[in-house]
């Protein structure tokens, strides 16, 4: 019985996965019909794109052209470090960005009535309702940038390090996610978020310096509080091998299960208190 019991709770898993499985598919297909009806809306975004982050690289060129380091940084590590940067930005971008902007007209317009009707769970459907197929490119170019750095830091990294670079680059999306979805919940009180919410967004390139440039209590709030110097910095470091120790692979970790908890309780007082469109 108890050997049943087991195997029926694991099958059950397998069969809620498969389903969520299935939506996301759906979800897919439908963002891929939505981008090829847009096709130059489609192009003109990663061509904005592409220049923006081409032109922050400029300016990592100028600056270089007057010092041969920031704090213990060369160029080339810098660049690797903003290509870490827009990598984790654009994957933000591609899966959760989109659909956290939307949360507030969801409440406002009344959709999130119909949303909340569905048979799935409704943080999973506002959190991955629409894909940005483009950031997917814009990612891709980072990588490229990335790859090329580290061939001008004559840098072979072991295949630990790579895993290593790129499950942290995810967990750096997810503490992106988590607190731009507590600022996307405050539309519950305000109704109308926008103008948080795309502040949250400039905070990007805050994650795009060096840690060490920073001191003080500013450095103390974007490490603990809004951990946006550990998101690109801590897979950098690993991929470049200036981390010294594990502690900051732990903080990081830590710190995104705290901020996914904390989005999770969030979002659940804001569904309590909303009453419909309707009421």
């Amino acid at each position: 019985m108890e050997n049943g019991g087991r195997s029926s709770g694991g099958g059950g898993l397998v069969r809620v996965m498969t389903r969520y499985g299935q939506i996301y598919a759906a979800l897919w297909r439908n963002s891929i019909i939505r981008e090829m009806g847009f096709k130059i809306n489609f192009l003109l975004w990663i061509v904005v794109e592409l220049l923006w982050f081409v032109l922050h690289l400029g300016f990592i060129q100028v600056m270089y052209l007057h010092t041969d380091h920031i704090a213990s940084w060369s160029k080339w590590e810098v660049v690797l470090l903003m290509g870490t940067s827009h990598f984790i930005q654009q994957l933000f971008t591609a899966f959760f960005f989109n659909n956290c902007t939307q949360l507030s007209e969801h409440v406002r317009m009344g959709r999130l009535d119909f949303i909340l009707l569905l048979p799935a769970s409704s943080r999973f459907l506002l959190s991955l309702r629409h894909v940005d197929l483009g950031s997917f490119v814009n990612a891709a170019s980072a990588l490229v940038v990335v790859g090329y750095a580290t061939q001008q830091l004559r840098l072979e990294p072991s295949m630990v390090q790579i895993l290593g670079y790129l499950l942290l680059c995810g967990v750096g999306v997810m503490v992106h996610y988590s607190l731009m979805f507590i600022m996307a919940s405050v539309s519950f009180w305000t109704v109308r978020a926008q103008g948080i919410i795309w502040g949250y967004y400039n905070l990007f390139n805050i994650a795009r310096m060096p840690d060490e440039v920073f001191r003080g209590g500013f450095k103390t709030v974007f490490t603990f509080v809004l951990p946006m110097l550990l998101v690109s910095n801590v897979p950098a470091r690993v991929l470049v091998g200036k981390l010294s120790s594990g502690w900051m692979v732990l903080l990081l970790l830590g710190l995104t299960c705290v901020c996914f908890a904390v989005s999770q309780w969030v979002w659940n007082v804001s569904m309590r208190r909303y009453t419909s469109a309707s009421s």
